[in-house]
């Protein structure tokens, strides 16, 4: 979209008010192309604008110097305060103004704000609505021109809380009892007329959650997708399919067309079985309800120990067929059968492959879809479809042409048992990958079987082993006597040998960030030498080392720290309720981070981001860190289980976590990053996966900025 203000403009339309310039100034003054409608629910007011054609208006701002920004204001009766400022629902557009030197806003179409009100218990005890006056100053502009700034005046009517309908249980009950306490405290100032600070929480322009931006266009969201499907291809969980797809189709058949037919059926089977069941869950989820048991499915197939053990063994299979001990062939009775019957029978096995590759990718690529199925839930049916569509396409594209290519690999000569090799070390790489799973599953369930030191000391093992085979010195049942050592070989052998070394300090505690994604947190490490080389060292490199008051913390330590631990020798909380409490009490603004045992994303931000000196020194100094595990198994206490509002019991931490942000910010992507005051409330925009550090210490400065601006933070 062009940019849409002018300084030339602008003051070509005032002075047509004043009635210099031509016949143009004398013209029928042009309607306005904004349209507000006001509402209330609880004490709780709506503004709505509807926004003509190619016309726009700017955001809150604001913008000293710049253009003119939406303002409201109210006139509140006595007993009436203004709880927070005024928060953006539509998420408005972002562009830098060469004009006015500065980053702006603005929205187009729709513009959604919501101001929400404090009622004194004196007043609310009258039992009576109250009405509140307001008035809203924008401007239009579009591509050419601008209108004079307009205003509106409003009225709406608000319900205290003691007279409006009790609603569902919240998700997360004892979560909200920290803010509603807070808000209860609170004195109460009379005043007659207020005007929004739209400084004062300037995050809750983004309360929706990072996937909601509502003037995306279609095609700028499929364009994203498919940049998803590909990126998905290089994910720990996807990545080690591609030798599968490659060994399944080695046994093809000789026929060229067939086997390019059966790998176009593949890639169709992929894309099928990622958009209709999706499509099947979204529109059900739309017609029927029920989006926290959407969530369910998908959280028990990416973190339970069931599927996640079931991979596994999957992959230690493979594995051990590629290096000979068996193949894994067809019932022979089936293979008869097919033989008869040979495309039905070949279209079957191809599809089942695919079902096996959407079903381990899963755990990659579940946040991706869950991020779409949540935003379904908020009135999209057919666009999450689409956009399902174009991931799942791209995602195929690479497997299908890796289904191409062993048809023609089958044309070359098979002279010196290369082939089987290949498998092998295939076989290798199989066996290394595969242990995510385990990883994973013991992750969440707390086994304590695949600690890092334990992960790393087999994947040394397991990549020495690989470079003895590629040098000569160790060989399979179906592999040629090696009389010399290849060129190839020789450099395969030197790459794979040189990453054993840079795995040995893993061993000691080494972050290894290249493979963040695939390994154990260092919280899992049993001696780990760097963290024990004293405070001084770590201060110095980056380990930085927090020190809670315990004196301030309800039971003397954090909630479920015996089990749960963050990174780089951080301290914190995995209780929302207790870490808020917390910041209160310290007079801290909170860094809430929802990850997860299973989260490869978490991993890499925690080993690339969280490591930076900086970021460490602000979080240990200006935040209290509250860890959210989405699927964590630990069985809380009965005392501790939470009901949804459509009446699921909650019984696990993930769970109670997972439905939290689900229900309070409505994204159930991990990670992400919210920055809050003391009463809960979002004090910038939130952030999700970006490796970019310097963008990361802005967000967390940014909070900081936004929290000293409060009236409180001052006291």
């Amino acid at each position: 979209m062009k940019r849409k203000h002018s300084i030339i403009a602008t003051l070509l339309s005032l002075c047509g008010l004043c009635g210099i310039g031509t016949a143009t100034a004398e013209a029928q003054p042009i309607e306005n192309p904004v349209k507000w409608t006001f509402t209330a629910s609880g004490q709780q007011a709506e503004m709505t604008a509807t926004i003509d054609g190619d016309w726009h208006m700017y955001d809150i701002g604001p913008y000293e110097g710049g253009p003119n920004a939406t303002t409201f204001t109210f006139t509140l009766p006595d007993g009436v305060t203004l709880d927070g400022g005024i928060v953006q629902q539509t998420q408005p557009t972002r562009v830098q103004d060469e004009i006015f030197g500065m980053e702006i806003g603005y929205f187009a179409k729709t513009a959604r704000f919501v101001q929400r009100f404090r009622v004194s218990p004196e007043r609310a005890a009258q039992g009576k609505p109250i009405v509140i006056r307001g008035n809203v100053e924008w401007q239009a502009c579009d591509d050419q021109s601008c209108l004079p700034p307009t205003d509106e005046d409003f009225t709406v009517t608000i319900t205290p809380n003691k007279l409006a309908t009790p609603t569902s249980t919240s998700v997360i009950p004892e979560t909200a009892a920290p803010q509603e306490a807070a808000i209860e405290a609170t004195e109460t100032t009379d005043t007659s007329v207020a005007t929004t600070d739209t400084t004062t929480v300037p995050g809750e322009t983004s309360f929706e959650g990072l996937q909601q931006n509502e003037n995306k266009s279609f095609w700028t969201i499929i364009v994203e997708a498919i940049l998803w499907g590909f990126a998905a291809l290089l994910t720990p969980c996807v990545f080690p399919m591609v030798p599968m797809t490659v060994s399944f189709f080695m046994k093809g058949s000789d026929n060229k067309a067939k086997g390019r037919f059966m790998a176009s059926f593949y890639g169709l089977s992929i894309v099928a079985l990622y958009t209709l069941p999706i499509a099947a869950i979204i529109l059900i989820t739309y017609f029927v309800g029920g989006d926290s048991v959407t969530a369910d499915i998908f959280n028990w197939l990416a973190t339970h120990w069931v599927p996640n053990i079931l991979f596994f063994l999957i992959f230690m299979i493979f594995a051990a067929s590629f290096f000979g001990a068996f193949e894994i062939t067809m019932p022979s009775k089936l293979v008869n059968k097919s033989d008869s019957k040979a495309d039905k029978g070949g279209l079957v096995g191809v599809f089942f492959m695919a079902l096996t590759l959407v079903l381990v990718s899963f755990s990659c690529t579940g946040p991706i879809v869950g991020t779409v199925l949540v935003k379904s839930t908020q009135g999209a049916i057919w666009e999450p479809i689409f956009t399902m569509l174009a991931f799942s396409a791209a995602f195929a594209l690479p497997f299908t042409i890796f289904a191409f290519f062993p048809s023609l690999l089958k044309n070359l000569p098979k002279s010196g048992g290369w082939l089987n090799s290949v498998k092998v070390v295939l076989g290798f790489i199989e066996l290394a990958l595969g242990l995510k799973f385990l990883s994973v599953a013991d992750q969440t369930y707390h086994w304590g079987l695949l600690d890092r030191e334990v992960y790393v000391a087999l994947w040394v093992v397991i990549f020495t082993l690989l470079g003895f085979y590629l040098l000569g010195k160790i060989r399979f049942a179906h592999d040629s006597e090696t009389k010399y050592v290849s060129v190839k070989r020789l450099f395969l052998s030197i790459i794979t040998f040189a990453f054993v070394v840079y795995l040995i300090p893993g061993m000691f505690g080494a972050p290894l960030k290249a493979l963040s994604g695939y390994l154990p947190p260092l919280s899992t490490m049993d001696f780990n030498l760097s963290a024990s080389a004293g405070s001084g060292a770590a201060s110095t490199a980056g380990g930085a080392v927090s020190t809670l008051d315990r004196s301030k913390i309800e039971g003397g330590a954090p909630k479920y720290s015996d089990f749960l631990h963050l990174p780089h020798g951080l301290e914190g909380f995995f209780d929302y309720r207790q870490g808020m409490e917390y910041a209160k009490a310290v007079g801290k603004p909170v860094f809430l981070d929802f990850t997860g045992h299973g989260c490869v994303n978490c991993r890499e931000m925690e080993a690339n981001v969280w490591s930076d000196p900086t970021v460490q020194r602000i979080l240990k100094d200006s935040y209290v860190i509250i860890a959210l595990y989405v699927d964590d198994k630990k069985q809380l206490p009965e005392a501790d289980w939470v009901t949804t509002p459509d009446g699921k019991v909650r019984k696990t931490l993930g769970k109670i976590n997972a439905s939290f942000q689900i229900e309070r910010f409505g994204i159930n992507a991990q990670p992400y990053y919210v920055l809050l005051d003391n009463e809960g409330k979002p004090l910038v925009t939130p952030r999700s996966y970006d490796l970019d550090v310097n963008g990361f210490i802005n967000f967390l400065e940014s909070g900081l900025k936004a929290y000293r601006a409060l009236p409180q933070s001052a006291e």
